[in-house]
């Protein structure tokens, strides 16, 4: 009843001319009817405020808005009315109660639903009562460290503009904070596969040291964006990407060159980090969990000014943990301070640093026997104690923006990622597999290496942002260009290594002589620039018809150089160097329709311009990949706007990619060219937010059908002489790709009663069998994994008390969770039953 009196009296104030038929509790002219996640003592929740005095009715809309309430008020009732302040956090009655102060007016709950404020008694007729202002259900701030919301309404990833997601003609999914708190997601992986088609490579960051591979759509990447800055996560940072100061995680899907530059076509991962607040919030968490593992974060923030035009956010953590791999230790320092100024009401800019010192383990999975990996015991290790990468890396950069006026806004950004240090220590990892009696002895052939690393990164993007009417029609228009630089060099010495029996193994450590006597594989490296300009116009055509429409114009300059006399620490020095010199346009469409607020029907059509490939026979560097997709779907939000959902359909096909060359002669020396094609289509349904109060839910499924559609490779006679060229793996699926991939997360929150503050919950996530490599010579099977959530949430005082467990793999399920394209290492066991516990502390 109460969510529909809302709808029921506006709709009524119109039919009367705005003014409002006799129901007997309207009469004192002001009404507060808590709406918070739809419980009916959701008054009883406390939420952060900051209003200071103010005319009344400011203050009621502004609690209202923060509060996830429905306000309906007289004018009449408040006008001229100063409102108290309201700084610290309260519920909403509390809240309510200090902002009316002495202003004589006084509010009454009603049947624990409804919360009446009162004052003089209106004697004029209730035919002529003063016109009401009916402030709708608001969504609540998603940077609100106290919002427990599992859907977020808006995002700017899609297309760089404040768009509600059902008016954006892509599929772009929101992983809230809320989410990443319950599932206690420490790492990016696990943020992932609450998004269809959207899954991580757990083995690269979470076990084998270095960043994390992110699958989209079926398509492998490593990069992503950090607030909308690019981070090449492959060449500039080394291990799992830290989450102690990430607020969100926003996936775009299909390809997203257009606005962000050079991707894989699957789509883009873009982290949100926690901004800067005008509320004082602080927070401490220590979570501590198996197989060693302890993680210490902090999180402060408020203003620095009294005038709040300066406000700070720092956030700090610390990791030192084990494996259920051997000698897989780890530890982390991590520090991201930063800051936002208020520079004028127009005007405003932001300030970040993120410092990270990563020791990371080292860990090249299992190798292929048959059809399957090997079926070792999963904490087994083929390495040697001590492997491990050892880096420090630095992220600067700085934002800002200015108004114009109401329709006008220039945005300019700027990132900058360093990696002064990155050291691979004296490694041992397994290579091929030699002599192999499955189950008696097994002996895998091992290298000793060694590396040092070095990266920077740059990105820097300006945008213009316009609204303006033509002929009746709206459009938001979107100017910008970005411009993006790159240097990576590698070190790198290797030697052979004992063999280890797979089966028997016996660890004979590691042979630091790697660094004293290498084999040739100097000093090489890369330079990569890229720049280029966008247009985009969203339109609002009659009929609730959007049409969005942009191009993107690309140039880009790569080179590869390197220096076959190794001197391990040298200088770097260009022996060879090959470049790439490119042009590209490629253009972008969007159309949706909507037919009633709550369904949107769209579709799009995207192409990409893509990575670089390498080289050809002639020293020539091979063109960039491109793509392009199709995609249709539907949008709904249903019960009141707590749960939305998206089902939609694509069909990608990625062109450019190296293949062997169709030359025999040159295929023979391993020269390759650009005519490699792979074509991934399917339907994904992610659904997320809030079934009944308490009620909460994100679930997610995709069916994705890969196929490599053009391919080559080398035929040989019996004595491995090239006697031509074939099909390669033409036909064949796509490494590490599941057919079937479905999650399901959901918990319970406890009101009211004996029970409450308590939440409970879990969740499931399957994946079909894959293939673990594009020869499909060998299948990953699939597996499903239970993960269940218990926490307890009490008020302290002004402070709140959150004490968490979570078990994840429930059942102790064993299985592989990635591959590499590879049958000599990269195939990855996935870790047992595991328990994470947590405290923390907010105030």
């Amino acid at each position: 009843m109460v969510k529909s009196l809302p709808k029921m009296m506006a709709s009524h104030a119109e039919r009367a001319g705005h003014k409002i038929a006799p129901y007997p509790w309207l009469r004192h002219g002001v009404l507060l009817a808590p709406l918070l996640a739809g419980n009916a003592q959701a008054g009883d929740n406390a939420y952060s405020f900051d209003l200071p005095a103010q005319p009344l009715a400011a203050t009621l809309d502004r609690l209202a808005q923060a509060s996830h309430t429905q306000l309906i008020y007289a004018d009449a009732t408040v006008k001229g009315l100063t409102a108290a302040p309201v700084k610290g956090r309260y519920t909403a009655r509390q809240a309510l109660a200090i902002a009316l102060g002495k202003s004589g007016l006084r509010y009454d709950v009603v049947d624990k639903a409804l919360i009446t404020v009162s004052g003089k008694p209106d004697t004029r007729s209730e035919a002529t009562l003063a016109p009401m202002t009916v402030v709708g259900e608001a969504e609540a701030d998603p940077n609100d460290p106290y919002n427990t919301d599992y859907k977020v309404a808006d995002t700017v990833t899609a297309t760089k503009t404040d768009t509600p997601i059902m008016e954006t003609p892509f599929s772009v999914q929101v992983v809230p904070k809320q989410v990443l708190q319950d599932q206690q997601a420490v790492r990016l992986e696990t943020a992932a596969e609450n998004v269809s088609g959207t899954y991580s490579s757990r083995g690269a960051g979470g076990i084998g040291g270095g960043q994390s591979a992110t699958f989209l759509r079926g398509f492998e990447t490593f990069d992503y964006y950090r607030d909308g800055g690019r981070f090449n996560g492959g060449f500039v940072i080394n291990g799992p990407r830290e989450m102690a100061n990430v607020e969100r995680v926003e996936v775009l899907k299909g390809p997203a060159s257009i606005l962000y530059g050079r991707l894989e076509p699957g789509g883009m991962v873009n982290i949100v980090t926690k901004r800067p607040l005008a509320t004082p919030y602080y927070s401490l968490q220590q979570q501590f969990g198996s197989y060693d593992f302890y993680r210490t974060t902090a999180d402060a923030t408020g203003p620095l000014t009294e005038d709040k035009s300066l406000l700070y956010r720092v956030n700090l953590a610390y990791e030192n943990s084990g494996s259920f791999r051997e000698f897989l230790d780890h530890d982390r320092v991590f520090f991201a301070p930063t800051f936002h100024w208020n520079i004028s009401d127009k005007t405003q800019a932001n300030f970040h640093m993120e410092y990270q010192h990563d020791k990371s383990p080292f860990d090249h999975g299992f190798p292929v026997a048959g059809n399957r990996p090997l079926n070792l015991p999963h904490g087994r290790n083929l390495g040697e104690p001590g492997s491990a990468n050892e880096s420090e890396t630095f992220n600067v950069g700085f934002d800002w923006s200015h108004a114009f006026n109401d329709n006008w806004t220039l945005r300019h950004r700027f990132d900058a990622v360093l990696l002064p240090k990155a050291d691979t220590l004296p490694s041992v990892y397994s290579g091929f597999l030699g002599p192999c009696s499955v189950g008696v002895s097994c002996q895998v052939n091992r290298l000793t290496y060694a590396n040092k690393s070095h990266a920077e990164n740059y990105y820097t993007t300006v945008d213009l942002l316009g609204k303006f009417n033509t002929w009746g029609i709206k459009h938001d228009v979107l100017l910008g260009g970005d411009f993006y630089h790159q240097v990576h060099q590698t070190d790198f010495a290797w030697t052979f290594s004992q063999p280890i029996d797979a089966y028997n193994p016996v660890h004979t450590g590691i042979d630091p002589s790697v660094l004293d006597h290498p084999n040739l594989f100097g000093p090489s490296g890369f330079t990569e620039e890229w720049g280029g300009f966008y247009t985009q116009d969203q339109i609002e055509l009659p009929y609730h018809v959007h049409l969005l429409a942009g191009f993107r114009y690309d140039t880009v300059r790569y080179g590869s150089a390197s220096d076959l006399h190794f001197n391990f620490g040298s200088p770097f020095v260009q022996s060879s160097h090959n470049l790439l010199q490119q042009e590209s346009v490629k253009p972008r469409f969007g159309l949706l329709y909507q037919p009633i607020p709550e369904v949107s029907l769209y579709g799009n059509y995207v192409e990409n311009f893509g990575l670089s490939n390498g080289f050809n026979s002639n020293g020539a560097a091979l063109p960039p990949t491109t793509a392009k997709q199709w995609e249709g779907g539907i949008k709904t939000e249903l019960l009141d706007k707590r749960l939305t959902a998206t089902l939609a359909w694509f069909d990608i096909t990625k062109r450019n990619i190296a293949v062997t060359d169709p030359d025999p002669i040159k295929a023979a020396s391993g020269f390759q060219n650009a005519i490699g094609e792979v074509r991934n289509q399917g339907v994904e349904l992610d659904m997320a937010g809030e079934l009944l109060p308490g009620w909460k839910l994100i679930g997610t499924y995709s069916y994705i059908d890969s196929k490599i559609t053009k391919d080559t490779s080398v035929i040989y006679d019996a004595n491995f002489n090239v006697v031509g060229i074939g099909t390669g793996n033409q036909g064949k699926r796509l490494f590490n790709v599941p057919r079937n991939i479905a999650s399901l997360w959901s918990t319970y929150e406890f009101f009211d009663g004996d029970l409450r503050g308590f939440k409970f919950g879990g969740g499931v996530l399957l994946r079909d069998q894959r293939q673990g490599d594009n020869a499909n010579s060998f299948q990953l099977p699939g597996y499903a994994t239970v993960n269940l959530l218990a926490s307890y949430t009490v008020d302290v005082g002004k402070s709140k008390v959150t004490t968490q467990l979570n078990v994840d793999n429930l059942l102790n399920k064993d299985y592989f969770d990635s591959a590499t394209n590879s049958t000599v290492q990269g195939n990855y066991p996935g870790a047992p039953r595991t328990v994470l516990g947590s405290i923390r502390l907010e105030f």
